[in-house]
């Protein structure tokens, strides 16, 4: 039997075939796509049909499984998702029974995970965090993901709704917040974290606004490390490719809390998730 993992996202999809082995995973026939979620249930079943037969390649025996952001009912693959605009149309409908139909496998060969939670089980199996017994897995980018692993078994955290300061945590750790905090702070408009890198972008506004949420990074896990145990954090998302310039205030913050612990970026990058679903 072939082992098909598979990521999606809201505008996203990525597959391949995974072989497993003794904390170690190998990649073949990796394929990925975007995907306009906006549309029909059946343009949207049909193009991440279509990157999944073609990780599948000639294999007829397989079982996939989907890394898939939220609100779902994991277990029996029910999309709940719906204010979000992508994947409207897929509401409560059964994704798991419409890919099996246009896969043409039975349903049971399919198995759903959370996105976050995939993450960090892919990390913990082959990753970033394969030293850690209690961990918490963080992905920043236009939303906070996150999971928290106890020795085997990892949960999706659902910390983005987490109230924090005057909101939730998603307001204070995501792209909109840069683009909030830059706007109101400097007066100035940018896209994205990108754009604080720019070699024309002022250098001490960049390290400012770097630091300022590198600290409510800090803050934000504390007590979440202190209440789990953690022995580390494995972080992910494409925000994380700019930790050097924010990580040292993380860890700054959490060292004059008295709970300093290493924070691993992730050695798999969109593939932890692929992992993870497989696991």
């Amino acid at each position: 039997m072939e082992l098909i993992g598979v990521d999606i996202g809201g505008s996203h999809i990525s597959a391949a075939k995974i072989y497993l082995g003794s904390n170690s995973a190998e990649f073949q026939d990796f394929h990925e796509a975007d995907v306009d979620t906006f549309g029909s249930k059946e343009s949207i079943i049909s193009a991440w049909s279509e990157i999944i037969k073609k990780a599948a390649g000639n294999a007829t025996d397989i079982e996939i499984g989907i890394a898939m952001p939220g609100p779902y009912d994991y277990g029996k693959g029910i999309s709940l998702i719906k204010d979000q605009g992508k994947m409207a149309s897929l509401y409560q409908l059964s994704v798991k029974n419409l890919l099996a139909e246009s896969l043409g496998i039975i349903s049971s060969r399919i198995s759903f995970t959370n996105d976050a939670e995939a993450f960090l089980l892919g990390e913990s199996f082959a990753g970033a965090g394969r030293d850690f017994g209690n961990s918490i897995g963080i992905t920043l980018g236009t939303g906070l993901g996150s999971a928290i692993k106890t020795q085997d078994i990892v949960k999706d955290a659902k910390l983005w709704t987490a109230p924090f300061r005057e909101g939730i945590s998603e307001d204070y750790l995501g792209t909109a917040w840069f683009k909030k905090y830059v706007a109101q702070n400097y007066g100035l408009e940018i896209s994205g974290v990108k754009d604080l890198l720019n070699k024309e972008f002022d250098i001490e506004i960049s390290r400012r606004v770097f630091e300022t949420f590198g600290s409510t990074l800090g803050e934000f896990l504390f007590p979440y490390l202190v209440e789990n145990k953690a022995e580390g954090v494995v972080l992910g998302g494409k925000i994380s490719l700019a930790c050097e310039y924010f990580l040292p205030a993380t860890q700054s913050y959490l060292e004059n809390m008295g709970y300093p612990v290493p924070i691993n970026i992730s050695e798999l990058g969109e593939r932890s998730a692929l992992i993870g679903a497989s696991l």
